[in-house]
């Protein structure tokens, strides 16, 4: 196959009824019942990247599902994402060139966004054996696993030694597995020994310059947030897609970023009566916020050259909990000899070494070590005023006992 017919081949099809995904209301998230899916090959005949798009107003991020192929023959599925008609038939090319798909892996115990598709999943490939991360838990009522879909017969939890799962000829991982009282954060780094490829859920992301494929097939989201305000008519090109990208970045990362203005009511009701769009399309014409002047240099900082970093949730509310459970698990993954990190969200893959993993869990450290020089910038932390709302936030949740406060620093 010439590159001209492999680049045909990850190209989404054209037909609409292919991106259905019906059971949206689960996880009510856009783009709800359209769901298109993009495959990239990242190692040549054996890791391939399946991109699909989830978000709130507009801020869309990639949801990632990874395949690799098995040494033996067949496949293994990382964090499966919606199985479309179009994604199912994406995965079975591959099937058809190297293998049924044997097996099936639910990284995490409390992430619905990618624990509600998995059962859906392995119904449509009902030979794969299916392992999960351990304590697996869901809300409003802590639900069997059957009972969400999952296949009970072809269902187990992961072993704790990866040598003793049936592909731990091939791959090892690492599971971190925070007791949070009302439930668990789970996340399994996987390794896969024969690329030196390391899969990971949300521990870490890396944030690209340019707005991913999957983002680009429909623009109006990343167009949408490139305004200036709800007067500003949207006008398709590169830069503009672009602006919106980043600034999508900063709202899914930080949630209310330092660069943003988020103006009153009565102003928000005022230019929102006066929006020349007011379609549904266009949230009838709402548009309650202004980006200061500078704020490209909160982006510049976020992205850091492409290095991978913990998001800001996860540094302020869940592993500050377990500061030394997670540096032992971060620690444990930084001897895999690897050379990339494919992430479940945002950038990939990322190029990285194991010190630039490590280096990312830094804040749960008192003294943290120091990077190497070659790094430079790409060390650099997080602008601390990005972090505000986010804070503000966890005060109020410790202050009204539904949240416990951070334990100290290693």
């Amino acid at each position: 196959m010439n590159s001209q017919e492999r680049q045909k081949k990850v190209q989404p099809q054209e037909h609409p009824r292919d991106w259905s995904w019906p059971f949206w209301p689960a996880v009510p998230l856009y783009p709800y019942n359209k769901r298109r899916t993009l495959r990239r090959e990242i190692v040549k005949d054996t890791i391939w990247t399946f991109d699909q798009l989830q978000g709130i107003l507009y801020t869309i991020v990639p949801i990632r599902m990874t395949v690799v192929k098995l040494w033996a023959g067949g496949l293994l599925v990382y964090a499966p994402v919606a199985p479309t008609t179009e994604c199912v038939r994406l995965v079975n090319e591959l099937v058809a060139v190297h293998g049924e798909v044997k097996y099936i892996i639910l990284p995490t115990s409390s992430g619905l966004e990618h624990k509600v598709f998995v059962g859906p999943f392995a119904r449509r490939f009902p030979n794969a054996q299916v392992f999960i991360a351990p304590h697996q838990w869901s809300l409003p009522f802590n639900l069997p696993l059957s009972w969400l879909g999952f296949p009970q017969k072809r269902t187990q939890v992961l072993p704790e030694d990866s040598k003793q799962a049936p592909f731990g000829d091939e791959f090892d991982y690492a599971v971190l597995d925070i007791n949070l009282g009302r439930g668990s954060f789970a996340e399994v780094a996987v390794f896969h020994r024969r690329s030196r490829t390391v899969l990971v859920t949300d521990s870490v992301l890396s944030v690209p310059e340019e707005p991913p494929a999957i983002a680009q097939l429909d623009p109006y989201p990343l167009l949408f947030h490139a305004r200036e305000n709800a007067f500003e008519a949207i006008e398709d090109n590169q830069a503009n897609r672009r602006k919106g990208w980043q600034r999508i970045c900063l709202f899914a990362v930080y949630f209310r970023p330092s660069m943003l203005e988020v103006t009153g009511m009565v102003q928000t009701f005022r230019d929102t009566f006066q929006a020349p769009n007011h379609s549904p399309k266009a949230y009838f014409g709402l548009f309650p916020f202004r980006w200061k002047q500078n704020w490209k240099h909160s982006f510049d900082t976020l992205r850091g050259n492409g290095r991978p970093f913990v998001a800001p949730i996860l540094q302020i509310f869940i592993f500050p909990q377990a500061p030394r459970q997670v540096l032992n698990w971060a620690d444990k993954v930084a001897t895999w000899d690897f050379g990339r990190i494919i992430s479940c969200h945002f950038d990939s893959a990322i190029e990285a070494v194991p010190r630039q993993f490590r280096q990312a869990f830094a804040f749960l450290e008192k003294k943290p070590l120091a990077c190497e020089e070659s790094f430079g910038s790409s060390s650099q932390p997080l602008v601390e005023e990005d972090f505000k709302f986010i804070k503000e936030l966890e005060g109020n949740l410790v202050r009204r006992g539904i949240a416990t406060p951070a334990k100290e620093k290693i």
